[in-house]
């Protein structure tokens, strides 16, 4: 990722997509089908399952039924395939930045774990002044795809997260998951306490990261018209007309409950425990 080149997205598809938890479903019943590049917005009120699919579709959680295929993957089969092309933003639990750090120290943290563990071998025997300039470029060019211009913050790139505003904070995260190059980036509330103005800059900026190539997944509670929407529910609402349970209205989402329960308890799941625990830790990271 040099800032010049046209990032290559992922099209997702799924159909009857589902996650069911010990207390009900996360979600079920999705049905989509996005080019490449697509914005997708997964609407709906907090609780009803938004942030379960967005990782689902990112290959963070796995799926209990339906089947998914988000770029040349198939889900859940290819979850860590896919980890390895997509990236979260802005998820509660998963992408915290820590408060105390600067917001340099985040992102050489995240370039060196960049080199470390997502650069090819052939990259990283490269000379270190190569390898140096080109983490440089890649965290240039992720600041500029996220807005972000440190020279604007109070102390620049040294400036603690602490002291940042809420859409400061919403676009280093966003950064952060650039830095990767990633074909798919999933963006957890991206309306949560912005103003409508933010709010705006905000859906303004991921149609940019769209338009560049990038398939951007964004959770939120009304989405624009513009986007690819799958609404979810609280488990007990109504759906209604467009919902995913009404074969009628793909690309909707419906009936989901609690996003804490995302475990599934058939016992028929064929669930691998060590993939699991690798997506959980790949999460941690993201």
């Amino acid at each position: 990722m040099d800032g010049t080149e046209r990032a290559v997205g992922a099209g997702v598809k799924a159909e009857g997509l589902g996650l069911k938890g010990p207390r009900g479903w996360a979600f079920r019943g999705v049905t989509v089908d996005a080019e490449p590049g697509s914005l997708i917005a997964v609407e709906g009120p907090s609780g009803s399952g938004r942030t379960c699919l967005l990782l689902a579709l990112t290959g963070r959680m796995k799926p209990t039924t339906g089947v998914a295929t988000v770029g040349d993957f198939t889900l859940p089969r290819h979850m860590a395939a896919l980890r390895r092309v997509s990236a979260v933003a802005n998820v509660s639990g998963v992408t915290d930045l820590e408060p105390a750090l600067t917001v340099g120290e985040h992102l050489r943290e995240r370039a060196l774990l960049q080199r470390r563990f997502g650069d090819s071998l052939r990259e990283l025997l490269h000379p270190r002044t190569r390898r140096v300039h080109e983490a440089r470029l890649r965290v240039d060019a992720a600041l500029a795809a996220a807005g972000l211009d440190p020279e604007t913050l109070p102390k620049g790139s040294r400036t603690a997260v602490r002291d940042l505003e809420r859409p400061q904070e919403l676009r280093l995260s966003l950064a952060l998951a650039l830095l990767g190059g990633p074909r798919l980036i999933g963006v957890d509330d991206v309306d949560m306490k912005l103003s409508d103005t933010e709010r705006a800059e905000v859906w303004d900026l991921l149609r940019s990261l769209a338009r560049g190539g990038t398939t951007v997944v964004a959770v939120c509670r009304t989405a624009p018209e513009d986007c690819v929407v799958l609404a979810t529910h609280r488990s007990g609402d109504t759906a209604g007309p467009g919902a995913a349970g009404d074969p009628g209205a793909p690309g909707r989402a419906a009936d989901t409950t609690d996003p804490g329960d995302a475990k599934s308890t058939d016992p028929s799941d064929p669930s691998d425990p060590k993939e699991e625990a690798d997506a959980l830790t790949e999460a941690g990271r993201a």
